[in-house]
């Protein structure tokens, strides 16, 4: 039976129940991933131990804000703690505008609640992490034909439509994100912002750009909801999506 997706949930860390044992290994098969591990990994493990973080972490946490160019990484150990910021990453390319990704060809970058479902060694732009996009809202507010799809945060600092950081950064993250799901986490959360709504420049700006635009003023306000709890509690709240593809805290 096909799932309504006014109850598909995208708060997926609380399905992050069984590991991935061995994951890691996998990936050392594959050249580039096996010489991020011995160039990185020591380096994560000062870093971890310089902010008083656990390493590895078995919980991570990715924020992404458009306007604003930046990518934050959170991690955790266990689903009682709250998310302690780790690094923020500056997004070096940009295309399309403020907006959710609707169509096909649009150069958009996705705003919305997603996850990471896919590790690409082999990636066109040197490593790549894929997201489950389009999500259970975008398939009912996108193009119903050709919503669009690969969408990735890789390297190369290219996009067209993705979010991209540099080759070294993404080596970083690829090793980072490749410990949780190692560790566990099956469903490593990715929340795409059009502005980092605590900036009021950037919130001004997109008041601004979306004056004309109600449902875009309807979805951000959706967005920022989440945002402004993550803010208050440093954990993520359970979303949900409504029959109109609406998000919904639950």
């Amino acid at each position: 039976m096909k799932r309504p997706l006014f109850l598909f949930s995208i708060l997926l860390t609380t399905l992050s129940m069984y590991g991935q044992s061995g994951f890691i290994e996998n990936q050392r098969v594959f050249p580039r991933v096996a010489q991020a591990i011995r160039s990185k990994e020591d380096s994560l493990k000062k870093q971890f131990a310089s902010a008083k973080l656990q390493w590895p972490a078995k919980d991570v946490y990715i924020r992404s804000f458009k306007y604003d160019s930046q990518l934050e990484v959170w991690v955790r150990n266990t689903s009682a703690e709250p998310y302690k910021l780790f690094k923020t990453y500056k997004i070096c390319a940009l295309s399309g505008s403020l907006g959710p990704k609707r169509m096909e060809g649009d150069y958009q970058v996705p705003e919305g609640f997603y996850y990471i479902n896919e590790f690409n060694p082999k990636s066109m732009y040197h490593l790549s992490l894929g997201l489950n996009y389009p999500n259970a809202s975008d398939m009912l507010l996108s193009d119903s034909i050709k919503p669009g799809s690969d969408i990735y945060i890789h390297g190369s600092c290219i996009t067209v439509g993705c979010i991209p950081i540099q080759n070294d950064q993404i080596e970083e993250l690829y090793v980072l994100a490749s410990h949780a799901r190692n560790q566990g986490q099956d469903f490593i959360p990715v929340h795409i912002y059009p502005v980092r709504f605590s900036n009021n420049r950037s919130q001004e700006y997109l008041e601004r750009n979306s004056k004309e635009d109600k449902e875009y003023q309807k979805f951000s306000t959706r967005l920022k909801e989440v945002y402004d709890y993550f803010e208050e509690n440093k954990k993520l709240p359970l979303i949900s999506v409504n029959r109109k593809g609406e998000y919904v805290i639950l």
